[in-house]
């Protein structure tokens, strides 16, 4: 969408977590810092606690998802993510979404669905076969609905999701199109500048599942033993070789939380050249890291003694986006002709 056409209404900001468990530092770099950057420099930013989402692959531990409500709320609270600038609220708790979601199955195809690559490579990882829960292969609809409701037109995602973006554009246009009237509005994803951080272990993603992650709750002594076990160059036998900082997963996260950028260039063409070894870079990385936690894990624990005022603050904005989410609805189903 250009700039031009944005400034015609309000900058409406639109994303969210599945609480499934404790965020780790690849959700702060690929998206908690946008959210936290984005707050002061947009009209309206509505945060979702998808917990209904979560349940497309976690039904069978439902409580893990409810009691994890929380904790996802107390981590964006932590991050700095304000509730006087942002309407954090959960999922469940706006009645117009599920029927958005009824309404909107009508506009896409399963097999358009079922091409959707993000949902293709999910179904993948988490090795469903044929055995696929309708609520997993409908999440791109209630996503779209989500994104739909608050009229938003920008979401910050990962560069995974912009799948499920221009799938949401589609439904907008067909829904725009059968309504002969703009009811729901286009958007456009707002990548972060690290749109993926990999494992510990070098993997292409950072997984609870397979244990890679470096939690923002994590103690001193955990970050450290998980630092200094971090995968680097399998080739850079000797202090005095030459290095690959390219793919190398110290350095990524270096590139994404050293804030010394001029120094750390000047690392990595060390490392590069040779005459750096890895425990040493690792040394670094651990400094840097225990700096950035270390006033998360603070503000964490004051956050976790007023659970209670934390809640009362999501049913209070719940109460406010389902009232929002509510118009959006009654307008598309004033032009469906389904008033009664």
């Amino acid at each position: 969408m250009a700039e031009q056409e944005r400034k015609q209404g309000k900058d409406i900001v639109l994303t969210g977590d599945r609480p499934s468990g404790r965020l780790h530092i690849g959700h702060y770099a690929g998206s908690i810092a946008n959210r936290v950057r984005m707050q002061d420099l947009y009209d309206e930013s509505y945060i979702m606690i998808a917990d209904i989402q979560a349940l497309t692959d976690h039904m069978h531990d439902s409580h893990k998802v409810s009691e994890s409500v929380m904790e996802l709320a107390i981590d964006y609270l932590a991050c700095g993510l304000s509730p006087d600038k942002n309407t954090i609220f959960i999922q469940s708790l706006i009645p117009a979404l599920p029927e958005l979601t009824i309404l909107y199955m009508n506009f896409v195809t399963l097999s358009r669905v079922q091409r959707n690559p993000t949902v293709k490579n999910e179904m993948q990882q988490k090795g469903f076969g044929s055995s696929i829960p309708m609520g997993f292969i409908n999440y791109p609809i209630s996503q779209a609905a989500d994104i739909t409701a608050f009229k938003a037109n920008l979401v910050p995602v990962g560069d995974d999701q912009l799948p499920m973006i221009e799938q949401t554009n589609e439904i907008v246009r067909s829904v725009n199109r059968t309504c002969n009237k703009d009811i729901l509005r286009e958007c456009e994803a707002v990548l972060s500048t690290v749109t993926r951080l990999p494992g510990t272990d070098g993997g292409a993603k950072m997984s609870k599942s397979l244990g890679n992650c470096i939690y923002l709750s994590d103690d001193e002594e955990t970050i450290k033993q998980k630092v200094m076990s971090m995968f680097t160059d399998p080739d850079h036998l000797r202090v005095e070789d030459p290095g690959k900082v390219e793919g190398n997963t110290v350095f990524d996260y270096l590139t994404a939380f050293d804030p010394d950028k001029s120094a750390l260039e000047e690392m990595k063409a060390h490392y590069a050249r040779g005459g750096l070894g890895d425990v040493k870079v690792k040394r670094h990385l651990n400094d840097v890291m225990q700096d950035f936690l270390a006033p998360i894990r603070a503000r964490r624990k004051e956050l976790e003694q007023d659970r209670g005022a934390i809640m009362d603050m999501l049913k209070e904005n719940s109460l406010k986006a389902a009232e929002i989410a509510e118009n959006t609805l009654e307008e598309l189903k004033t032009a469906l002709g389904l008033k009664y």
